[in-house]
């Protein structure tokens, strides 16, 4: 009958449309996602993660295989570069590559565990403050004011001495109580103090990223919601703002490393940081200061390490900014 027909008809219908879904449905891309792409075609940003990549591999990889950076050969001082000392050796015979190698540890570690724990500072008071907004907020704000308006390179030296002093005695204490090797335990105490001599003065400029960062989030129909369903400010604070300021703050920490291992540099060339016999790239660049007419090859090397790492932690924050940027990642 007439049903018949109409379903005829409209069986016509539908075996004449175009082959393919009705619907095309378009997968969503997250911000990390289209960030790591963005990442991939900034060939100067690849290329310089690389390069940390091999650094690191040689300093805390291939140095373990070297020869004591701190063993003295007199007779052999001054050795131009040979299958035994791929490098040569420096005023006291010492081997230069395995001191290089040994002295990148102590700079990247310098860098990395400073930047850790000032960014973990940074993170905490400026999201405080800025969530907090009002007196706490003002109050704050000028606290980080006045330690901004101290020389933060004298306030590093004056806690750097302070620490060092607290150090000797916690080697003592570590070689007599758990029969530690000295050598190892002193090592250990006399770069721990830089790491917390810089972290704990290097998160003013980080805490004030993050509040401003905090100061829009806060207004944001998320954190509405949020204080709409009765969770708690810290559980607000901390599960939903703070996430929200990783990206700017992991741009910020990439450029943050080469500054603190330049401070260590700076320390180091100054007397006040890595003690001998160990070494740093800032000490070795120190000692060759010294040879520079007869020996350039002993500042030469450590500075050309140190130079790369820098470069690259520069390029490569340059990148992450770039791909982080949420406006071009819209384009």
């Amino acid at each position: 009958g007439f049903s018949t027909l109409a379903y005829a008809s409209r069986t016509t219908r539908i075996n004449r449309m175009p082959e393919g879904p009705v619907n095309t449905v378009v997968q969503g891309s997250s911000l990390w996602k289209d960030a790591r792409n963005r990442m991939v075609q900034n060939k100067f940003a690849v290329a310089s993660l690389c390069v940390l990549g091999i650094i690191i591999l040689l300093c805390f990889v291939v140095a373990w295989f070297c020869q004591d950076p701190n063993k003295v050969n007199l007779v052999n001082k001054f050795a131009p570069s040979s299958p035994e000392h791929w490098f040569g050796t420096d005023a006291l015979g010492r081997d230069l590559f395995a001191r290089i190698l040994y002295g990148g540890q102590v700079s990247i570690l310098v860098g990395l565990i400073a930047t850790a724990v000032s960014v973990a500072i940074g993170i905490v008071y400026g999201a405080i403050s800025g969530f907090m907004g009002g007196r706490t907020d003002a109050l704050m704000m000028r606290i980080v004011d006045t330690l901004l308006a101290i020389p933060f390179l004298v306030l590093v030296i004056v806690l750097q001495a302070t620490l060092s002093n607290f150090s000797r005695d916690v080697t003592q204490w570590i070689v007599e109580s758990w029969s530690w090797d000295k050598e190892f335990a002193s090592r250990l105490t006399n770069i721990v103090p830089l790491f917390f001599a810089l972290g704990l003065l290097g998160w003013l400029t980080l805490s004030r990223i993050v509040r401003a960062q905090v100061l829009g989030i806060k207004e944001r129909e998320f954190v509405e919601a949020a204080v709409a369903l009765g969770y708690s400010k810290s559980r607000i604070l901390f599960r939903h703002v703070v996430p929200n300021v990783l990206g700017p703050t992991i741009v910020y920490s990439t450029l943050t490393v080469p500054g603190f291992i330049m401070y260590e540099a700076i320390l180091s060339f100054l007397g006040l940081g890595v003690e001998s016999p160990n070494s740093s790239w800032g000490v070795l660049i120190k000692e060759g200061a010294n040879f520079l007419e007869t020996e350039i090859q002993l500042l030469l090397l450590p500075g050309l390490f140190f130079s790369l790492t820098l470069f690259s932690l520069n390029f490569l924050g340059d990148g992450l900014r770039d791909a982080l940027d949420v406006k071009a990642s819209k384009d």
